[in-house]
């Protein structure tokens, strides 16, 4: 009896037993980047020693279903380090949220299998597959966007937070230390934003816009919220993995689903779900070359149609990017529900900028995006998307219920800390001091708040030159705080051996921001220098700083008065008209016949006035331009080319004009990317004067004598070496990159950049412009005159390298010809400063 009462006791403590096992528990929780603080999708969440595990979503959250026994939940994730923690035990639900931090890369596991990679065949279908699953083959699409922008200040060294000035920011330091985590680093916001938006695109004619309703923007150094409210829509997040090259940071980026997928990268068949009929994919990829531009991660495609339904993609330092420590592109996509179409749906990017050395601070910058309420094929009309970035009127206008709203998801603690602490952070007399260092360093003027005036640029103060001696000037321009209209301008100079003053000013005014339309008039008297005017040095200040300096060969006196108007007609062409009258009153001996007519019998002029009407029209159909304060700033035309038309009419006896004249010239340029071989830039120029005119109003080629390697410029050609009235231009570069320099093991760790360039001016002048220019004065003295081409064209070569110590390019350039001119060499090594990514 008692055996079998034994037995029945035994049997019951079994059953209990097995019930207590097969009760379910649950396990919930977040997985952060215990350095960033921001959430990491798609990691690997297992309970130690069981088949029980699950993914972590977009943001972060997993939720994970288990049965005892279980002791110990894992977590993983490619190129972090693996993060355990105990499960409490006997408690149904229980919250265990993890914090990883970037470790060594872990290696998955190879397989060699015979015949092909299984992952190839999916490959094929999916880049087969890519031009109809690319959200922009539909006919148009709209839809709304959230976006939201955090940049930091990371890797605090001790020695960094011992440094007086950042001791100040001590106490916000810590209370952001309260909020950072277990394992968190401690990071310093120094700007945070939100922003809702309306996105709008049409296949036919290509044309995108973005309706920026709302912004809430607080950053350190921020001036001004408008320009800022642009920048953080949805127009600058956007990142395209059906494109065969991403342009990240102004760099390309291959897509690991482009059409040169297998020369790039190698890719493994991690995974596979049963979806119904079909199975859905897990690709993960790494690059063939480490240095290349190209992604290390992985993506799920959808078995059916082949379009990517996850995203995870991210570049390391080996990569050949200059202090950038890693940036990390993840998306998730949605299927719509009246359409076969995946459409990208949230995005992040985390770019993790290095510090420069060990004594000073990293930077982190973070980007979210999440778009809902997609219309697909439904184009609205082609005006409509006229302006590409559009502000609404009560941008700035909000609350805290309209976000509470208008947000996928509430935001966390940390990120409501961070606009209390930038507000902060910016108030404090020590930041407010290096926010103006650095805005003197990036703009070349210093502002003067009391007064609404920018005094400067900078580079400009000081100059020495053989006819003016020690130069000095001193400019100002109004600000928007004098007005958001009306913008004055102008400057004193002053030189100690001609004792000469020198000076300008201006009035531009806005007459409307939409569509952009300008007017306004200037004056100015001052030395110029034949061939280096700024008109013909155009936007390259620094050289344009340089060429003050030395010899000042063929210096004249110039009064220049223009008025001009100028509009944007529609999105990509823009129009301008100017009334320019000046004079030429040179220092060196000139002289030219004022009647051609009578041959030598002409009397000779030494100076005279030009009155002139310019008309240019200006094509470039994917140029994004955003307004800042009072201009307009180009964020690029993209790869497409940007046209220029220019005609010039002189005009004789009106406002004292010495002649009548036309002049015509057309300019194409474009940056296109070629493929793997890297990307060229060329600027082709082609133009016509049918008139007879002293060789000064001619056209100039600019040269360049100095030891700077100059864009613009004809490196080997001297300043004002040839004249021609009938001209051809064609200035190409082409930079490979890292496709050379990467693949050479003993020096791709310096990721240096190979390129070259080729540069080519031909040119004619008539006879009767010949003609025109005497080869002795009145008195009988010799004159100087110009040389102009024979039948063939002035070429130079170049190449060079790029990326020395991150900031410096060497180039190699030869002259190929007309090398018995005075004082030319056929070959000169040019060298060249600017950050560089």
């Amino acid at each position: 009896m008692k055996k079998i009462l034994l037995f029945f006791f035994l049997f019951e403590v079994f059953s209990l037993c097995q019930a207590a096992a097969q009760q379910t528990y649950v396990i919930k929780g977040r997985v952060t980047d215990a350095t960033t603080g921001d959430p990491v999708p798609f990691a690997n969440i297992g309970i130690k020693a069981s088949l029980s595990g699950t993914t972590t979503n977009f943001d972060g959250f997993y939720v994970l279903n288990y049965t005892p026994p279980a002791d110990s939940l894992s977590v993983t994730y490619v190129g972090y380090d693996t993060r355990t923690k105990v499960i409490v035990q006997n408690l149904a639900e229980q919250v265990l949220d993890f914090q990883i931090s970037p470790g060594s890369q872990q290696l998955r596991e190879v397989k060699i299998y015979a015949g092909e990679n299984p992952a190839f065949a999916i490959m094929r279908k999916i880049v087969a597959n890519r031009k109809k699953n690319n959200i922009e083959s539909l006919s148009a699409y709209e839809y709304d966007s959230y976006n939201k922008i955090q940049i930091d200040i990371d890797n605090l060294s001790e020695k960094f937070r011992n440094r007086r000035a950042v001791r100040k920011m001590t106490h916000i330091v810590d209370q952001y230390d309260e909020v950072k985590g277990e394992d968190g680093k401690t990071i310093i916001p120094i700007f945070i934003s939100e922003s809702v938006s309306n996105v709008y695109f049409r296949n036919d004619p290509k044309k995108k816009k973005e309706i920026i309703n709302k912004t809430k923007v607080s950053g350190v150094g921020l001036t001004d919220g408008s320009f800022v409210s642009q920048l953080v829509g949805s127009s600058f997040q956007q990142y395209n993995f059906y494109q065969n090259w991403l342009n990240l940071l102004e760099k390309d980026f291959v897509s690991p689903i482009a059409d040169s997928w297998k020369l790039y990268y190698e890719y493994y068949l991690a995974d596979s779900v049963a979806n119904g009929a079909v199975h859905d994919y897990l690709i993960e990829f790494e690059p063939r070359q480490k240095q290349d531009l190209a992604f290390t991660g992985s993506f799920w495609v959808d078995g059916t149609t082949f379009a990517l339904t996850q995203m995870d993609a991210s570049v390391g330092k080996e990569a050949n990017l200059n202090f950038i420590d890693k940036i990390k592109i993840q998306q998730s996509y949605d299927q719509l529900d009246d359409h076969d179409a995946w459409v990208p749906a949230k995005t992040r990017v985390l770019i993790d900028v290095d510090e420069p050395t060990k004594q000073t601070a990293g930077m982190l910058l973070k980007f979210y995006s999440a778009n809902s309420k997609y219309i697909v094929d439904k184009p609205r009309n082609g005006k409509f998307y006229d302006t590409a970035i559009e502000l609404k009127e009560d941008y700035m206008d909000h609350d805290s219920a309209y976000w509470q709203k208008n947000r996928p998801e509430s935001l966390t603690k940390p990120e409501i800390l961070s606009f209390q602490l930038v507000d902060s952070l910016k108030v404090l007399p020590v930041v407010k001091t290096y926010t103006e260092l650095l805005n003197v360093f990036v703009n070349g003027y210093k502002k003067i708040d009391k007064w609404n005036i920018d005094i400067g640029p900078y580079l400009f103060l000081y100059a020495n030159n053989a006819v003016e001696g020690h130069r000095f000037r001193l400019g100002f321009r109004t600000d928007p705080g004098f007005s958001r209209k009306w913008i004055l301008h102008g400057y004193g100079a002053y030189g100690t051996r001609d004792n000469e003053f020198k000076y300008g000013a201006g009035v531009d005014y806005i007459f409307s921001r939409k569509p952009w339309t300008m007017g306004g008039f200037s004056y100015s008297k001052d030395l110029e220098r034949l061939g280096l005017s700024a008109e013909t040095i155009g936007p390259n200040t620094i050289f344009g700083a340089f060429s003050r300096f030395g010899a000042f060969r063929r210096a004249y006196w110039q009064e220049d008065f223009s008025a001009y108007f100028k509009r944007e007609l529609v999105k990509g062409l823009t129009g301008s008209i100017q009334l320019r009258h000046r004079d030429f009153v040179p220092l060196f001996p000139f002289a030219y016949r004022k009647n051609p007519a009578q041959g030598e019998d002409s009397p000779l002029g030494s100076s005279y006035d030009i009155t002139e009407m310019n008309f240019e029209t200006r094509l470039a159909r994917n140029e994004t331009f955003l307004q800042n304060d009072n201009e307009r700033i180009s964020m690029g035309n993209g790869n497409s080319p940007a046209f220029t038309l220019r005609y010039t009419l002189g005009m004789k006896d009106f406002l004292d004009g010495d002649f009548k004249y036309h002049k015509f010239s057309l300019n194409v340029k474009q940056s296109f990317r070629a493929g793997f071989l890297g990307r060229t830039y060329y600027n082709l120029t082609l133009g016509y004067i049918p008139s007879t005119l002293p060789y000064t109003l001619l056209y100039n080629p600019l040269g360049n004598e100095s030891l700077f390697y100059v864009d613009n410029a004809f490196n080997m050609m001297r300043y004002f070496e040839f004249i021609s009235d009938k001209y051809l231009v064609l200035r190409m570069e082409h930079n490979f990159e890292g496709l050379l320099l990467n693949r050479i093991p003993a020096i791709r760790r310096l990721k240096w950049r190979m390129l070259a360039t080729g540069k080519v001016f031909y040119g004619t002048v008539s006879e009767a412009n010949k003609a025109i220019t005497p080869t002795e004065d009145e008195a009988g003295n010799a004159m100087p005159t110009f040389n102009y081409l024979s039948n063939a064209p002035y070429i130079e070569l170049g190449y060079g390298v790029d990326n020395i110590f991150k900031v410096g390019r060497i180039d190699f350039v030869h002259r190929l010809n007309y090398l018995n001119n005075p004082n030319v060499t056929p070959f000169a090594v040019k060298i060249s400063f600017w950050f560089n990514l």
